[in-house]
């Protein structure tokens, strides 16, 4: 039995969210949630292509990588409580920045969260390849025929087991989150106790200048960003949290500490592990295993550990299924956020509950969508440089919003208050868009291009239609993104050959100069933020809870 529950939207002024999800979210359960989120499939393929752009320096790759995420976290662990709603993230884009502003970043919000199930289903087919040969073409980390029919089942699988109600798949997630910790902590001391060679770490002249580039390079193009950006499970499912005002902050910022610790040991023990000789020719850019699809079960066999290479062939199913089940049901509930912004149909169905609490329209929806994107993505990398940019670019709103609302709000109760806010979310802005930087051009090229797409068809929907004013439509609020997408995109042409540039701005000075284009871009959305108290009026209709102190 589906019940089609009043849809989202703001009509005649009142705001209506979708009823029926149950609160059954524990604070542990919201903890495990992120780090299912993060402890996927990066940990499987990620030390080895990072280890290849960075050499020893690939180490600190994962650190900056995570600190940079760890700032974007600090801003959603104050957001997030005030915005106790599944899909937050969606409502979030539309407190300080109207209308126009809310529909593309919904649009991004959306195609970041879908394609990471996928993402996460290549990962498990890519490893799988060893034990049932023909998932991928000969020679290749592309999916065969086979390859593609076996993912797409799969997703099918994903949208079965979100059928279950919220707390049922957060006690799923408890188990393999234990699976998941526990593998990479056992292959860590096992290799520093059977193979440790520090030689490893040293480096040529030549290679040092390389490896430094490629520190920074890898962070968003081997899987890094894409691995630490699984802790806005959290604030995804604020709305199905039993106590979201501390559930969340705690999931968001413990669960990428956590993340830190691990994948900077597993990229210690991957560096340490690799037997020397195979740095000999080409050094560590040449370091591959042909014929095996995971580079910590090779050197387990390789070390006469047999039994510890099939127990991560076995993890390289567990870690990234727990985490395609997670980023599907959060993916749905950013989905039914859709529906409860845009409330006439056909968006309003995505509000659709059954009657144990599940969105169930808005996961086919994302599992329909999820199939598109393991054609045009068909390898574990590329799909992750992908992902990585566009949750990035989504992400990056939060920095802004969180100053926003300290001069529309100020006086709001905050569960949790960022220290230094007027620091760290500048510093949060400059992070998310060095990761997208960082991604590269053809990223680029492919990602503002398909938002320039949308946003003339919006506009064109908004005349045609009559169903909205052409003013309204929110341009004096948004009107920054032009000059914001459109200046990536220049710095990152101009910049070196790492990123796919024309190598017009030297190294470091294009780091520099997108720090300080961001500060500049951060000042006009402040500048374009809509009215105080219109902040404050849509803040109060979408918390439910009593302690908002509005």
């Amino acid at each position: 039995m589906a019940i089609n529950h009043p849809q989202g939207g703001t009509v005649h002024g009142k705001l209506f969210l979708a009823k029926g999800l149950k609160r059954d979210g524990t604070m542990l359960g919201l903890l495990f949630a992120s780090l299912t989120g993060i402890i996927g499939s990066g940990w499987l393929l990620g030390p080895m292509l990072t280890a290849q752009v960075a050499g020893p320096y690939s180490i600190w790759s994962w650190a900056i990588g995570g600190l940079l995420i760890l700032s974007l976290a600090l801003c959603y662990a104050e957001l997030g409580p005030l915005i106790p709603r599944s899909g937050g993230a969606v409502h979030i884009s539309r407190v300080g920045n109207g209308p126009m502003l809310a529909m593309v970043w919904t649009w991004i919000l959306f195609l970041g969260y879908v394609t990471t199930a996928p993402t996460e289903v290549v990962a498990m087919v890519t490893y799988a390849n060893n034990y049932i040969p023909g998932l991928l073409q000969s020679n290749s980390s592309l999916l065969s025929g086979l390859g593609l029919v076996v993912s797409g089942s799969l997703l099918i699988l994903l949208a079965a087991i979100n059928m279950f109600r919220i707390g049922t798949i957060l006690n799923i997630s408890r188990v393999l989150m234990v699976i998941k910790l526990l593998i990479p902590l056992i292959t860590i001391v096992l290799f520093l106790s059977y193979a440790f060679h520090p030689e490893n770490l040293h480096m040529t002249a030549a290679h040092h200048a390389a490896y430094l580039k490629g520190m920074f390079a890898s962070i968003a193009t081997t899987g890094i960003v894409f691995s630490y950006l699984g802790f806005r499970q959290a604030v995804e499912l604020g709305g199905e949290a039993k106590n979201p005002r501390v559930s969340i902050p705690v999931g968001v910022t413990v669960s990428v500490a956590i993340g830190i610790v691990v994948y900077v040991g597993l990229q210690c023990t991957f560096l340490l592990g690799v037997d020397p000789h195979y740095l000999a020719a080409k050094g560590w850019a040449g370091v591959n295993f042909p014929g095996i699809n995971g580079p910590f079960a090779a050197i387990a066999g390789m070390l006469g550990l047999g039994w510890l290479a099939y127990l991560l062939y076995a993890d390289a199913l567990v870690s990234p299924a727990g985490t395609a089940m997670m980023y599907t049901t959060t993916s749905s509930r950013i989905t039914m956020a859709i529906g409860e912004l845009y409330p006439k149909k056909p968006t309003s169905n995505l509000t659709t509950i059954n009657k144990i609490g599940v969105p169930f329209i808005a996961v086919f929806v994302v599992i329909g969508v999820g199939f598109l994107f393991l054609l045009p993505f068909p390898s574990w990398q590329k799909m992750t440089t992908y992902v990585a940019s566009i949750t990035s670019l989504s992400y990056g709103l939060g920095p802004i919003v969180l100053l926003q609302l300290r001069k529309a709000a100020p006086d709001l109760h905050r569960p949790f208050r960022l220290w230094a806010a007027p620091v760290i979310a500048p510093f949060a802005f400059i992070a998310a868009n060095l990761i997208i930087f960082w991604s590269g051009v053809g990223t680029l090229n492919f990602l503002f291009g398909m938002l320039l797409i949308f946003l003339v068809l919006a506009l064109l929907w908004f005349y045609i239609t009559g169903q909205h004013k052409i003013t309204a439509f929110g341009w004096n609020y948004g009107w920054w993104l032009i000059p914001y997408f459109g200046g990536m995109w220049i710095l990152t042409k101009l910049g070196t050959s790492e990123v796919g540039g024309i190598g017009w701005i030297p190294f470091y000075w294009d780091m520099f100069l997108v720090a300080l284009f961001s500060l500049m871009v951060l000042q006009l959305a402040l500048y374009c933020a809509v009215p105080h108290s219109e902040s404050r009026s849509y803040l109060e209709q979408l918390s439910d809870m009593p302690d908002i102190g509005l």
